[in-house]
């Protein structure tokens, strides 16, 4: 994805010009990571907003159904006496 150095010279063994290009190299480097690392977090913020979405979505239906469902529980005044009364 991203240019390695043509060359690994100690940089004191570098001219002007392959010093300049190494420098130009890393700024370019950075400047791709820059623009992925943005884009990553454009999408993190997306996501976090669908999941929280989802959630509230989940949480009303949830509901939803146990207003539809009837109890498993009887009402108390709905209840039968035990058999020893």
């Amino acid at each position: 994805m991203f240019e390695t150095a043509p060359f690994r010279k100690e940089p004191a063994h570098m001219t002007d010009d392959e010093f300049s290009m190494r420098i130009e190299m890393l700024e370019n480097r950075l400047m791709h990571q820059e623009a992925a690392l943005e884009e990553l977090t454009r999408i993190l913020l997306t996501q976090e907003e669908r999941i929280r979405e989802q959630s509230e979505t989940i949480k009303r239906l949830r509901e939803h159904v146990r207003a539809l469902l009837p109890s498993q529980l009887a009402l108390p005044e709905e209840e039968t006496p035990p058999p020893h009364y």
